[in-house]
């Protein structure tokens, strides 16, 4: 499993969404892991993302056509990962943006201990639709199919908002070139696993530590409307909304992103 690393100090682990990689959280690496800062901030490639290879075998593995990966076995891989970093007995602040952030969700119920704040950036903790499922099995097939690079073209006016697509052409850059290098069969495992993902509505208030919710005003995929809806289930959440941003606010506006993250952990217990 590939990761990055920066700084030290309370570990920040940031899980990015699809179809990225760990470098979606760079203007947060980079912000955050910063010397004096006091964090460890570390990002992980998803396994089937980035550099981080699928598991050959099991659920997981054999032939690509039907290899699915869930966001159970992803919150494995992240218990797996800090526990190799020598972070199995520490509390961690854990985010996430969008599939990244139904991660987060799933670790939170799995491991509740091992958490001290979470951050869910552009996200939904809602089951599948049976529509939603038909359609993420068919766009997995395709992508095994076609590859990626039909797929991003016609997605990035909707990750980054059209007028960012324009005004800040290195950001769409930056997320075409993400999205274009993600292996095929990585991004068709996980969409057949998020296809079958569990519904979190309930167990929102179970949750125990302090939790950020960030929405960007534009976003079609995680409507600020939808997010208002759900987030207050946390019995400790703050909302905030990024104005200016679609699905990805922390690449979008980093500024407006990092003074929520870092107000939010510098209230944390």
């Amino acid at each position: 499993m590939a990761y990055a690393e920066q700084g030290s100090g309370a570990p920040l682990v940031l899980v990015h969404g699809h179809p990225f990689d760990r470098t979606m959280w760079a203007p947060q690496l980079a912000s955050f892991g910063a010397p004096g800062s006091g964090l460890r901030v570390i990002t992980p490639d998803l396994r089937g993302y980035g550099t981080s290879e699928p598991a050959p075998g099991g659920a997981d593995g054999g032939d690509p056509g039907t290899r699915r990966t869930t966001l159970e076995t992803f919150a494995h891989d992240l218990a797996a990962l800090l526990d190799a970093l020598g972070l199995g007995r520490e509390r961690i602040v854990l985010g996430g943006l969008s599939m990244g952030g139904q991660i987060v969700m799933e670790f939170a119920r799995r491991f509740p201990g091992r958490l001290r704040g979470l951050v869910l950036a552009a996200t939904s903790p809602y089951a599948e639709t049976d529509a939603g499922r038909r359609d993420r099995n068919a766009l997995a097939d395709r992508l095994l199919r076609e590859g990626m690079h039909g797929y991003a073209d016609e997605v990035l006016d909707r990750m980054v908002a059209p007028y960012n697509v324009t005004g800040q052409p290195e950001v769409a850059g930056h997320v075409l070139r993400m999205m274009r290098g993600t292996p095929p069969e990585g991004a068709a495992a996980a969409l057949r696993g998020r296809a079958e993902r569990r519904d979190h509505t309930a167990s929102l208030a179970q949750i125990g530590v302090p939790a950020l919710v960030v929405a960007g005003r534009d976003d079609p995929f995680t409507p600020v409307a939808e997010m208002q809806d759900w987030y207050r289930r946390i019995p400790d959440a703050t909302l905030t909304v990024i104005e200016g941003a679609a699905h990805l606010p922390n690449l979008e506006r980093p500024a407006e992103f990092d003074a929520a993250l870092a107000g939010f952990l510098d209230r944390l217990p």
